[in-house]
């Protein structure tokens, strides 16, 4: 089901072209093909398409109707955009940048703009903490990576692998 209207589109991403327009609310079936996070959907009339991954969301979630908090979700996926049409690795629709991906990006000051815009004061955090009845736990640190003495020095975190 869409979380808030938006377009189906005949390719993943932005520059895909509008297929036919979805009203918040309207049924769409996942198929098991998806793009970064872009996942593609087919409508009850029978058309197949692309939608973003925070446009569409299960069967029982309410629509955001043009929620702020979904927008900017969707606009952080667009920062590290490139002209890939695949990328590798993945979290919660969101995939893993490589150096490619890195290479190529182009970021999106609004998109930051508005992310900011939702940023809460601590006064807010801790009110939320407090009517979530949130306790505060205190965790040990992790330790320190082992370093690999192969490794080069400007890069702590690469291992070399014997061939």
């Amino acid at each position: 089901m869409t979380r808030r209207a938006t377009d189906l589109k005949d390719a993943p991403g932005d520059k895909g072209k509008s297929i036919a327009a979805l009203p918040a609310q309207a049924p769409v079936t996942r198929t098991n093909e998806r793009q970064g996070p872009w996942v593609q959907v087919r409508t009850g009339a029978g058309a197949t398409g692309w939608v973003h991954l925070f446009d569409i969301g299960p069967a029982s979630a309410p629509a955001e109707g043009g929620s702020t908090a979904g927008n900017a979700l969707r606009g952080v996926t667009s920062l590290f955009s490139s002209n890939r049409q695949t990328q590798t690795g993945s979290t919660a629709g969101i995939r893993g940048l490589d150096a490619q991906d890195l290479a190529n990006a182009q970021p999106n000051p609004g998109a930051v703009t508005q992310m900011e815009g939702l940023r809460q004061s601590e006064a807010d955090a801790q009110s939320f903490a407090r009517s979530a009845a949130l306790r505060t736990a205190t965790v040990e640190a992790l330790p320190a990576p082992a370093r690999n003495a192969a490794a080069p020095a400007g890069n702590p975190g690469q291992q070399q692998v014997a061939p």
